[in-house]
């Protein structure tokens, strides 16, 4: 294990707040070549699984399909820790950080995709919450569901 996993790791709580609070993720998956591919993503943290929406098909959803292990990190930088520095080589990132395994599918049932887009529109845009979404953009809209195995958060501050 990492020094800082021993000594600056997150809680639940901690990560579960992280995870909440965050705007955005990324999503890393492997090609059919065996490369990585990582992708930024908007998401949503319900009911202990990420999810997560965008066009029903193209590379991140191939990869999916190939390969539902994915991993999704989450971070914020909070600041630089420089003082009583002198080189800025000792100088350091004050952040917080979740690390997700897991298994991705696509969720093809309308109204669980609805429930989750309802929930990415109270995120994202509030101000829409409670509006009917249509059914065409519910239908057209490829929603991934991230089933978490193990999550590893940690801190330096």
């Amino acid at each position: 294990m990492q020094f800082r996993m021993k000594n600056h790791q997150l809680t639940k709580e901690q990560a579960e707040d992280l995870l909440e609070r965050s705007k955005d993720c990324v999503l890393a998956t492997q090609g059919s070549d065996g490369f990585p591919y990582a992708v930024p993503m908007n998401f949503v943290y319900y009911n202990d699984k990420i999810y997560m929406h965008g066009l029903p098909k193209g590379q991140k959803v191939d990869n999916i399909n190939l390969n539902s292990k994915v991993c999704v990190e989450v971070h914020e930088m909070l600041g630089l820790l420089y003082e009583d520095m002198d080189v800025a080589c000792d100088v350091n990132v004050k952040y917080n950080s979740v690390i997700i395994r897991g298994y991705a599918r696509l969720i093809t049932d309308t109204e669980a995709k609805r429930e989750i887009l309802n929930k990415i529109v109270n995120k994202y845009t509030p101000q829409f919450s409670g509006e009917v979404l249509p059914e065409n953009m519910v239908k057209g809209t490829g929603v991934i569901e991230v089933e978490i195995k193990e999550w590893t958060g940690k801190y330096y501050k």
